[in-house]
């Protein structure tokens, strides 16, 4: 049986608004839940920010984190499908000025922005569970030098995952458990 979800913007300028999702277990919403205390942790740290969320989905964690005042929002899923459920969710949010939408392979994606000299304040990633992704897209991250020194990397993860402590001058600074997900943060380790 399909588990049906509603998501919605929790807090900020698109506060209430409904968020479409994706039918099927090809993708795996963060819960309200666990996206309210993500953005407890953050909240002082988010206006102004750039961000970054790979592995996008249905963009709810950039389109959370848009909504309590970030400056900007790059959304990276190699689905089509998240692709065009992200662009509505910009628009019905009213939030796609502020916001860029990339359907293709977060490794690709990410070296193209070091070549471009981008950088993120804080960094979402959600990728499958059960892969060996989170440690993987820490280390590009790390490689391609795209994360400003004071940002932000979120994991979500599920708890029985094995994530790193730390991979490639990035240390994780806490971990939150919430039922079966679990949430890393990490930032670039003190010289």
């Amino acid at each position: 049986m399909e588990e049906f979800v509603i998501l919605r913007v929790i807090s900020g300028t698109a506060k209430g608004h409904k968020l479409k999702t994706i039918k099927g277990l090809a993708t795996r919403p963060t819960s309200d839940k666990v996206k309210g205390a993500v953005f407890n942790i953050l909240a002082a740290f988010v206006p102004g920010t750039n961000v970054l969320d790979i592995y996008a989905g249905t963009g709810s964690l950039g389109i959370e984190a848009l909504s309590r005042g970030a400056d900007s929002a790059v959304f990276v899923d190699k689905s089509r499908e998240c692709f065009f459920t992200i662009k509505e969710n910009l628009v019905h949010t009213k939030l796609e000025s502020k916001a860029t939408v990339i359907a293709g392979d977060v490794f690709v994606t990410l070296n193209k922005f070091s070549k471009n000299n981008k950088k993120f304040d804080i960094i979402f990633l959600d990728p499958p569970y059960g892969k060996g992704l989170v440690e993987k897209t820490l280390k590009s991250i790390a490689e391609n030098d795209i994360i400003v020194h004071e940002g932000i990397i979120v994991a979500e993860h599920d708890i029985e995952d094995a994530v790193p402590e730390e991979v490639d001058g990035l240390e994780r600074y806490r971990w939150e458990k919430y039922g079966n997900t679990a949430v890393s943060f990490y930032r670039l380790k003190s010289v």
